[in-house]
């Protein structure tokens, strides 16, 4: 199989954890069971295919490095689980725009005009030859996001959007995608097992066993920037809909519930804690109440998941597949053009990679 040419914006957390990832796993043989994905080989596609070719930031200490290097640049957290060689790809100077808020200029350690000036990101893409776009931006990044999604389009390619802005979900967007023949996955990225999906799965077993609930909340902290970018409620309002939305669609009735992230608490560096609270009522309307907390390496969670979205994506740009890719946005993202239960969008993936599905 060819390589699969992967740009990221955003050498945050979440890239080291990725990038790590593909690193850590070279080699693994067909058959082995590797913890957070569906399949080590994914329709004829396996982790090392992936080739990281460009990558975009903001932070001064990062941009001019090798990728390798970045991902281990402060205020980066995450555990460093893998030695990343030399990968021959230099950091490029990403537009600023609303991708940093005012308080989080300095912590991102956002470049100066007079040192650097941002690239024009849809001709680095094309000089690159990536073929796909990871959108890493930080949380509440409405017009940076865009502005990649419009780079992306103009050079022709795949975008996966991980951060909760309405790309894919956005009919208007997809739209977009689809007239340019090019697939687009997301939006908001799940992760292997983390408070959204750990919250859904609570609640459609009460649903599922008939259980009413009556409320429920799911309140989370952290340590690393994603947490500390997101202590301002202006960057929060689409994020609480994905991760709210993520969880009241499996109930057939209005569901009182609150979710979204609580405080950052920079000691806890890469770590995640989740609090999950669950009240409803059982047969004879008598009380039920279920309390979960839930400890994880935060950005690590996800990086098996964007392993599997980025060989489907691949698997659409092979087969000519262009627009809102149903199935694995449904399994891995928060927000997706179309939700359903999980054990759904899993068997809709699985169906989309023997080729059952279109997309």
């Amino acid at each position: 199989m060819s390589k699969i040419k992967v740009a990221v914006a955003g050498v945050g957390n979440c890239a080291s954890a990725l990038i790590q990832g593909v690193e850590y796993y070279k080699g693994v043989e067909d058959g082995a069971n590797i913890p957070g994905l569906m399949h080590v080989d994914f329709g004829g596609y396996s982790i090392e295919d992936i080739e990281f070719v460009a990558a975009f930031e903001v932070n001064r200490e990062k941009i001019g490095k090798d990728l390798s290097e970045a991902i281990f640049t402060d205020p980066n957290t995450c555990s460093r689980f893998a030695d990343v060689p030399k990968l021959g790809v230099t950091v490029s100077p990403g537009p600023i725009l609303d991708g940093v808020a005012s308080y989080m200029r300095s912590p991102f350690k956002v470049y100066g005009k007079d040192r650097f000036r941002d690239v024009d990101v849809a001709g680095v893409l094309r000089d690159s030859g990536a073929e796909i776009l990871i959108n890493y931006l930080p949380v509440g990044s409405y017009n940076a996001t865009r502005h990649y999604a419009r780079a992306a389009l103009e050079a022709g390619c795949a975008f996966i959007n991980c951060i909760p802005e309405f790309i894919a979900s956005d009919e208007v967007w997809s739209r977009r995608f689809e007239e340019k023949g090019l697939p687009i996955a997301g939006d908001d990225i799940k992760s292997q097992l983390g408070a959204t999906i750990l919250h859904r799965t609570l609640v459609k077993l009460c649903i599922d066993r008939g259980v009413f609930i009556d409320e429920t909340y799911q309140l989370n902290i952290g340590g690393n920037t994603d947490f500390q970018n997101m202590t301002s409620e202006d960057r929060l309002k689409t994020k609480r809909i994905s991760k709210t939305e993520a969880v009241t669609s499996l109930a057939s009735y209005f569901m009182p519930t609150r979710i979204g992230p609580s405080d950052y608490v920079p000691f806890l560096n890469d770590k995640k804690v989740c609090y999950i609270y669950l009240k409803g009522r059982k047969f004879g309307d008598l009380p039920v109440k279920l309390t979960v907390k839930l400890e994880v390496e935060d950005s690590p969670n996800s990086a098996g998941v964007v392993i599997d979205v980025i060989r489907a994506v691949k698997l659409a740009l092979d087969r000519g597949v262009a627009g809102p890719l149903i199935s694995i946005s449904s399994y891995a993202f928060k927000h997706p053009p179309i939700q359903v239960p999980d054990s759904e969008a899993r068997m809709w993936v699985e169906d989309f990679i023997s080729g059952k599905r279109s997309r």
